[in-house]
């Protein structure tokens, strides 16, 4: 369809999950300008519409960001990243008068200070674990050697790119993982202790315009390096969606969760405006909060918004003006995986040249998102880390997942550095009774 509209749209995010976003906004009959900040290469080829990328400049530059937003008169501010929202870009933004999708510096608080998170989720009673909160390596090794074993995530405070929580099942894993929150800078300064309740992880996504909210969709994500989740963590090494875990029980225990969350942050004048993330386990049937992200996920994102039937551009504007009781999320129903692709953990050269990304990019039935992937001429090259993320769709996992890894089989770089996960959905797959692919 010809875009008709006239409106510009800022998305602040540089990974998969901007790029996801761009392609949401693109597909909008109001929208004729996406201005992407910093942006990744990959951009331009998600959009039906032209986009301005500013790599330049950061996503926490608040100066820089609100020039830009009065240069090209945006409509709409996406805040999609996690160091922008501690930034307080929201704030600095709607204090100019624009309409902005993303919550406050204090609302955001529930994600970019966990030690705070775990103080209202236990005044609100809000199921999760138990915890304790320390500022002195010596004190935290002190209590761990009192324990009488046992099994600890040790967690930075602060916001560590997905990467700052240490699964500990022995009192030397304990400790070790204490030191490392040395190692994470500012973020690690402050720290959690907090009980390993082990069952089976799912997240949920929810929007709100700080007095009611609309649940989106789910997803699982699998963060682990390798295979059957091993190796240490990541920022995710793919997902699928919906997640079959959650049965018509646990999706209300999750809503309950979302609901009482949203009406403690009103209460403790944090009205929050954007999109929740609920990262939540469950163990005996009964949900509870690992952890909640004042953003969309990612991967997750770029599962749950090309299945979404509305307008992005209308959605986002309910939300920055309060209205969001006259919108309905929509969904197309299909089932979606998206696997990661990396630059091998043991590979030490970058810049080596992708080859077969203009294959997948004229493919119908997948969606390539790029991250970490840099353009020169028509060829791309390797930068760093999460490179892209590969999205088949189906009828079901199952199906989506096959054109998922086909399409990936299509990418290579240079001495056959790619690696990525080939079990990604592998619960969702046993659920259905069938093989795996």
């Amino acid at each position: 369809m010809q875009n008709s509209g006239g409106k510009t749209v800022v998305v602040i995010d540089s990974g998969g999950r901007g790029a996801s976003l761009v392609y949401k906004y693109s597909l909008s009959p109001h929208v004729k300008k996406i201005i992407a900040i910093p942006g990744n290469d990959l951009m331009q080829a998600n959009s039906k519409i032209p986009v301005l990328i500013f790599k330049k400049v950061k996503a926490t530059d608040a100066l820089k960001i609100v020039k830009l937003c009065k240069r090209y008169k945006a409509d709409l501010v996406d805040i999609a990243q996690d160091n922008a929202v501690e930034e307080g870009i929201t704030d600095k933004l709607t204090g100019q008068g624009f309409n902005v999708m993303g919550p406050t510096r204090k609302a955001g608080q529930i994600e970019w200070d966990k030690a705070w998170s775990r103080k209202f989720m236990e005044k609100y009673k809000i199921p999760s674990p138990k915890y304790w909160v320390f500022r002195s390596k010596k004190e935290a090794i002190k209590f761990i050697e009192k324990q009488n074993g046992g099994a600890w995530f040790i967690k930075a405070s602060g916001l560590a790119e997905g990467k700052g929580a240490f699964p500990a099942s022995s009192k030397k894993e304990a400790i070790n993982a204490v030191f490392q929150m040395s190692k994470l800078g500012k973020a690690g300064k402050k720290f959690v202790i907090e009980q390993w309740i082990k069952g089976e992880e799912f997240s949920m996504f929810a929007i709100s315009d700080g007095t009611s909210f609309q649940i989106v969709g789910s997803a699982q994500d699998h963060k682990r390096m390798y295979d059957a989740d091993n190796g240490q963590n990541t920022g995710g090494m793919g997902c699928s969606t919906p997640a079959l875990i959650i049965t018509k029980q646990i999706y209300k225990q999750a809503e309950i969760i979302i609901d009482k969350t949203l009406k403690g942050l009103l209460k403790e004048d944090r009205r929050y405006k954007g999109v929740l993330y609920l990262g939540a386990i469950v163990k005996h049937k009964k949900v509870f909060v690992i952890e909640f992200n004042a953003r969309w996920g990612d991967p997750e994102a770029e599962v749950i918004i090309p299945g979404m039937k509305n307008d992005l551009f209308e959605i986002g504007m309910h939300i920055a003006q309060e209205n969001l009781a006259n919108a309905k999320i929509k969904t197309d129903g299909l089932s979606r995986v998206a696997v990661t692709g990396v630059l091998h953990p043991c590979a030490s050269s970058k810049k080596k040249q992708i080859f077969g990304i203009e294959n997948v990019l004229k493919n119908k039935k997948t969606m390539i998102f790029g991250s970490r992937v840099s353009k020169k001429g028509s060829k791309y090259f390797v930068s760093k880390g999460r490179l892209f993320h590969i999205v088949g769709k189906g009828k079901n996992v199952i199906s989506a997942r096959k054109s998922a890894y086909k399409a990936m089989q299509q990418i290579s770089i240079k001495r056959d550095n790619l690696h990525y996960r080939t079990d990604i959905g592998y619960r969702d797959v046993e659920r259905l009774g069938k093989n795996s692919v």
